[in-house]
């Protein structure tokens, strides 16, 4: 069977380059990989992509299991790509210079 292309293989390639290097992984790293993970599971493609998210899982010591309950844990914390913990934390709004009329 050939292996198809996925559209996104370029900019997961990237990314899965990168989690290869992280010999600590943040939380954004195991969301991503996991995320990976599941785009990519039963894809008939990418050989290489699922290969190397593999060498990830053993690098890191987390199962694949693991990985997802862990992802999310993090998830139902808030955490949203892209975000700061403080950008989630109230409106912004400072009341303490408004003056009283």
């Amino acid at each position: 069977m050939k292996e198809q292309n996925h559209p996104l293989y370029n900019i997961d390639r990237e990314n899965i380059d990168r989690l290869l290097a992280k010999h600590s992984p943040e939380d954004s790293d195991l969301v991503d990989l996991a995320r990976l993970l599941n785009r990519y599971d039963g894809f008939p493609g990418a050989s290489d992509l699922h290969a190397d998210m593999e060498k990830i899982l053993k690098f890191w010591e987390i199962s694949r299991e693991q990985l997802n309950d862990r992802a999310r844990e993090i998830w139902e914390g808030g955490f949203r790509p892209g975000r700061q913990v403080d950008d989630v934390l109230g409106s912004g709004f400072d009341t303490s210079d408004a003056q009283e009329n």
